[in-house]
């Protein structure tokens, strides 16, 4: 027996997720009859993704009705569950950015502002939910995930689980320490923390903890994977010198995009990170990695724009028949037809993760049913983790959700000064003002104002060419 629902699908132009979402939801049967709504303000890519979604249901023969709308309260009327995974800021957009940075002596960026528009974007989401489904669930499956699930959860009444990739990075190690991980049963593992910051604690095969296995290969087989390994993606850093690297720093091994995070040492320019994140790219963050990235992805674009025109093309034989391993479909079954599973999930900690405060969004396992998401207690990160990594981020985030609720301009001077790329005053206040005058800043730079007693910071005081020499 099925229990149809209403699923919001907020920037369904995201087009490889929105129609894994579809697949995901053809494939369980307990679903069946449910309602999939569509709403991205880019009209081509929602045309596109409707037409394959609809042709998708027709070829296996599901019910599911899709609708699409360029209104979000269009879309959230009635909607049970609500996922966003809208982003607020182009790839062009970020390009840009990052073109004016290195102008100012900054390299693939280095100057962190935060995340005015996508938090503006998260909360319009979530308040609308208030006016129109407050009791439906927010799935935020875009990024920032730490920061945005936690000002949304403090700010609005809404039910709020974030979800992220990054801790399939686990079947990554598995798979290369040669383990038949097949069904992922066999494989017992836990890997707590913050968003982009979780670490393994727990790895179990076949009930034998693999850490000695793990460090067996880094003794034995670590060098010549790193000297002869060529990644395949932009993102296959899992096993990489670099994330050994912060293992044997920091004494757990980092999962998935935690990596990235490391510290300034593994981002100094494109040489540095090669050496620690390997060719040919050196990692998913590198003027290198980033345009193939969006390359490949407007190419997947393309693919779709042209099976969604032909309507002789098979979008079964194009995409497949098998569900995706997101997150989002099986946690939905669990909550409405209390098909129970245990998922990695975003919520907020309420004593989940020791140390961190109640009200901090933690990235934890959690049991799954009718009765709700309901976090795991996990055992305390080690120490050094947390003052060194867990405990930082927190800060910032709180630094980073004070600024925007407060409009504080000399906060945004503060992240460009405090950049490890920062050599000089100068620099770091010519870079900002710079950034706020780009096009497409035009929201953030009326939202921060400098404070009402910082004459010498809103007069562009700058210092003497022979002190910043």
């Amino acid at each position: 027996m099925s229990t149809p629902i209403k699923i919001a699908v907020v920037g369904a132009g995201s087009a490889t997720f929105s129609l894994g979402l579809v697949k995901d939801l053809s494939l369980t049967p307990s679903l069946a009859g449910s309602k999939v709504h569509f709403m991205d303000i880019d009209e081509e890519r929602l045309s596109m993704i409707h037409k394959l979604a609809q042709r998708y249901c027709d070829e296996l023969g599901q019910d599911l009705r899709i609708e699409s709308t360029i209104d979000l309260d269009t879309a959230l009327q009635d909607a049970d569950f609500v996922i966003n995974t809208a982003s607020a800021s182009s790839h062009h957009h970020q390009r840009a950015v990052r073109e004016l940075t290195e102008k100012y002596g900054y390299y693939y960026g280095g100057v962190p502002l935060g995340s005015y528009a996508n938090f503006d974007l998260m909360m319009n989401v979530a308040r609308s939910m208030e006016r129109i489904c407050p009791d439906a669930w927010l799935i935020q499956s875009g990024n920032p995930v730490f920061e945005g699930c936690t000002l949304m959860t403090r700010e609005t009444s809404i039910k709020v689980c974030g979800l992220c990739h990054g801790h399939y990075g686990v079947y990554r190690i598995a798979s290369v320490l040669g383990l038949d991980i097949q069904g992922h049963s066999n494989l017992t593992w836990q890997a707590p923390g913050l968003n982009h910051n979780i670490w393994l604690t727990d790895f179990y095969y076949q009930a034998e903890d693999m850490y000695p296995r793990l460090d067996a290969w880094i003794r034995e087989k670590g060098e010549e994977y790193w000297r002869t390994h060529v990644a395949q993606t932009t993102h296959d850093i899992q096993m990489s010198r670099g994330t050994i690297h912060q293992y044997q720093m920091f004494g757990l091994m980092p999962i998935g995009d935690s990596p990235r995070r490391g510290g300034w040492w593994y981002h100094t320019d494109i040489a540095a990170k090669k050496f620690w994140f390997g060719e040919p790219w050196g990692g998913p963050d590198t003027e290198l990695a980033r345009p193939y990235f969006v390359e490949n992805l407007e190419k997947r674009i393309a693919q779709m724009i042209r099976i969604a025109n032909d309507p002789k093309a098979s979008v079964i034989e194009a995409f497949g028949a098998e569900k995706t391993r997101e997150q989002q479909v099986p946690i939905i079954d669990g909550l409405v037809n209390d098909n129970e599973g245990q998922f990695q999930v975003n919520v907020p900690n309420y004593g989940a993760l020791a140390g961190v405060p109640d009200n901090v969004v933690v990235e934890v396992p959690a049991i799954v049913n009718k009765k709700g998401i309901q976090p795991l207690r996990v055992h305390p990160l080690p120490a050094k983790i947390m003052f060194e990594q867990i405990l930082p981020e927190w800060l910032d985030m709180e630094r980073e959700l004070l600024a925007y609720k407060t409009g504080d301009r000399s906060m945004l001077l503060w992240n460009a000064l405090t950049s490890p790329q920062t050599r000089t005053y100068n620099q770091g206040a010519d870079v900002l003002d710079a950034l706020l005058e780009m096009d497409g800043m035009e929201g953030m730079r009326e939202h921060y104002q400098w404070p009402e007693r910082a004459g010498l910071l809103r007069d562009e005081v700058r210092l003497p060419e022979r002190v910043t020499q």
